[in-house]
């Protein structure tokens, strides 16, 4: 099958490369010169995922992975269109959708048959809808009435197992009232889909919120666990023994129990409060949703409170080590990282620091 997908990103790079490696003919659209030019030209993937490099390397000089400056050029003959552009945060905690916006204007002005058009990048409910107008008007204004199927399929890849999520996860959510769309895309996915049935299917609002509903509630057993720390330390209990004696039980489970500084990320951070103001939007009290926020921002501050407070405040001039800077491990992703809340607290102190990573 011929694929576009929009964006050399985290999510669009492990697309691109993951339907490549099982035989597909794929385009992926990458603007920036520079960045277009390392993947062209070395195969040098501009962030680190394990084994990312790899795969990429492999399809380009087998002949399945082509990169492309341009949807123009690189959308042409396409089946299926993946968008995975950015959707980062605006200041009032909404999603910013220009990027997604803009691909989808551009591929009705560039598409030159029937396309199936996948919202891989993480959008507010709504946003469905949103695409389909926007590639139907480009047509119109070609003159042109291709078929065009809209379908919302989430990622749910974690950084530093992003092939793995990817090939052996453990859903495939495709959210679309098209049965043509959802036809094409179980095809796609099919060499992912051998084992049992992952492919879930599912309204388009659906899928779109099934994102967040993940990302969220992720999120919030971090801030619990973060939380109770707090309450264990003020008892003398033990917070790793608390989380041994909740993980055994079967409802609760092991997973996002370890307290710690705070979650960070691309993902985490932004898809809560894209959450909180979809709720507000809506007249909805979520207060959980906000809770979950405000508690990870007091967490990422906690570590610098023990430091000025074992050292009753005299950090100036005091050199301090920080082993560890992305926001976790197998990753180089600083995006949000709670270290950099740390640093940022221990320079305004007046204190030296040494970060390594």
């Amino acid at each position: 099958m011929r694929v576009t997908v929009i964006g050399a990103g985290y999510v669009g790079l492990v697309t691109a490369a993951c339907f490549a490696d099982v035989g597909n003919k794929v385009t992926c659209i990458e603007r920036d010169p520079a960045r277009l030019s390392a993947l062209r030209e070395r195969a040098e993937v501009p962030f680190y995922e394990p084994g990312l490099s790899e795969l990429v390397r492999r399809n380009i000089e087998q002949g399945r992975l082509t990169l492309s400056p341009s949807i123009a050029e690189g959308l042409p003959g396409s089946q299926v269109c993946f968008i995975a552009v950015g959707t980062p945060s605006l200041p009032g905690g909404q999603a910013d959708l220009s990027q997604v916006e803009g691909a989808a204007t551009e591929i009705g002005h560039a598409m030159t048959g029937p396309l199936v058009v996948v919202q891989k990048s993480t959008a507010p409910v709504g946003t469905i809808p949103k695409v389909r107008a926007l590639v139907e008007a480009g047509l119109a204004v070609r003159g042109l009435n291709h078929r065009v199927g809209v379908v919302s399929n989430p990622e749910f890849l974690k950084e530093g197992s992003a092939i793995e999520d990817f090939t052996r996860g453990d859903r495939i959510v495709l959210g679309s009232d098209d049965p043509q769309a959802i036809a094409t895309m179980r095809e796609l996915y099919r060499p992912f889909n051998r084992n049992h049935e992952k492919i879930m299917v599912m309204d388009a609002a659906s899928a779109e919120l099934t994102k967040y509903a993940a990302n969220a509630m992720l999120a919030t057993r971090i801030s619990f666990m973060n939380e109770l720390a707090r309450i264990a330390e003020a008892v003398g209990a033990d917070i790793e023994q608390i989380r041994k004696g909740i993980g055994v039980d079967h409802r609760i489970g092991s997973h996002f129990l370890y307290a710690g500084a705070g979650y960070g990320g691309s993902c985490f951070p932004k898809d809560v409060k894209a959450l909180a103001h979809t709720a507000r939007e809506l007249g909805i009290d979520a207060t959980l949703v906000e809770a979950v926020d405000a508690v990870n921002q007091r967490q990422k501050q906690r570590l610098f409170e023990k430091i000025s407070d074992h050292y009753q405040g005299a950090l100036a001039g005091k050199t301090f080590a920080v082993w560890g800077l992305a926001f976790k491990p197998n990753t180089d992703d600083m995006r949000d990282a709670p270290s950099l809340d740390l640093i940022t607290a221990l320079l305004q102190a007046g204190a030296r620091v040494r970060a390594w990573d």
